[in-house]
């Protein structure tokens, strides 16, 4: 959206300050504003720096500050793009506004704090406005681009999660799954496509993945999850999320992501309703999927997907919830479905949160469990979703 920028006011000069007394005041609260090009800011930025373009700084200005008092500093290679940049602000009624003089080469000669060159210029424009999220930025890129996430299941569930983690620039992504793609899943697993019915799902999700992003490393596992394989498949990874739709698989992930301490988001979906929540091994107050469900349900109360139904956007919602959760918790940032289950209901169009504390008596993390090896339980409904 365009935005009419007004005259400049020329009555009250631009300040121009020191990078020193620029990283005084950015330590102090203000908002330091890189406003050189994409390309540019790709080999480096002062710390903490939000890079905005300078034809792009009238339009994106609010989001950042909402408040017009909020004191703005601005930084670009010299000193002389800033000052213009200053003046724009100005212009649109912030008042605090200062340019650093000598831009990113003075500041850089003075040895002051720089977040060197992470990403090159493909990620720079790839992940350009990932980098205008302070929470984010380009620290918080490069470890997403670090980072190694294990999905269970190529399905309805691990299809948005497997496609929103791959567009945000998790570095490697590991899909488990055995099935071949069928006509009947094409309603709601939108890795794959009808020239793909017959093909390993992990293929056809590979493929897929690599097209939206060929720097995402797509390891295709086109193996079934088993007391056997599942600390080999799962090691090494720092997110687990879990797309499957059976029991057995759920309490197999349940007690690897324990003995392995790594994070496990939990997804379900059923019929019309899904519900989302993260066991956080790592953490002493997390629950874990046991204290949710400490034994499996009878077959007859756990039908899957190709027995009970499922509305076909209703796995697009929940897999997004679950990767959203597990962006976070890579990057740290916001509270986590830690000891939270949330249910969403299509029909009503509503959310409910419900409490998930940890259980004392869990046969799983509870104070008493103990660990007798993993178990393959027996079938008690069919996997895929």
């Amino acid at each position: 959206m365009a935005v009419s920028i007004p005259p400049p006011d020329t009555a009250e000069p631009i300040a121009e300050i020191a990078p020193i007394e620029a990283l005084r005041r950015q330590r102090a609260g203000a908002l330091l504003i890189d406003v050189r090009e994409d390309h540019e800011r790709a080999a480096g930025t002062p710390a903490g720096a939000v890079g905005v373009p300078r034809a792009a700084l009238a339009e994106r200005i609010a989001a950042l500050a909402p408040q017009p008092e909020r004191e703005i500093l601005l930084i670009c290679g010299s000193g002389q793009r800033s000052r213009l940049a200053a003046q724009t602000l100005r212009a649109l009624g912030y008042r605090r506004v200062a340019s650093v003089g000598g831009g990113c080469r003075r500041w850089r000669e003075e040895h002051l704090p720089f977040a060197e060159a992470t990403l090159d210029a493909d990620a720079a424009e790839r992940y350009a406005r990932h980098l205008l999220l302070p929470e984010v930025g380009a620290a918080g890129q490069a470890k997403l681009g670090a980072a190694r996430v294990v999905l269970i299941g190529a399905g309805g569930l691990g299809s948005p999660a497997a496609l929103y983690l791959a567009a945000a620039g998790v570095g490697t992504l590991t899909l488990i799954d055995d099935d071949n793609v069928e006509k009947s899943n094409l309603q709601r697993q939108v890795l794959h496509t009808d020239a793909r019915v017959g093909l390993a799902k992990v293929e056809s999700a590979r493929q897929t993945l690599t097209a939206l992003n060929p720097r995402v490393q797509v390891a295709a596992r086109r193996e079934r999850l088993r007391a056997a394989n599942v600390e080999t498949l799962l090691a090494g990874h720092d997110v687990v999320i879990d797309g499957a739709d059976n029991f057995p698989t759920r309490y197999l992930l349940d007690a690897a992501c324990r003995r392995l301490r790594l994070p496990l988001v939990y997804g379900a979906v059923h019929r019309f309703t899904g519900q989302v929540s993260v066991f956080d091994a790592r953490r002493e107050d997390s629950p874990c999927y046991r204290c949710l469900f400490p034994q499996p349900p009878a077959p007859e109360e756990a039908p899957n997907c190709a027995e009970a139904g499922v509305l076909g956007v209703l796995p697009g919602v929940i897999g997004l919830l679950q990767a959203s959760e597990a962006i976070k918790l890579l990057l740290g940032i916001g509270t986590p479905l830690v000891g939270r289950l949330l249910c969403f209901d299509a029909l009503a169009a509503s959310f409910r949160e419900l409490k998930l504390p940890r259980d004392p008596g869990c046969p799983g993390c509870g104070a008493t469990a103990g660990f007798a090896g993993y178990a393959d339980l027996a079938g008690i409904c069919r996997a895929g979703d």
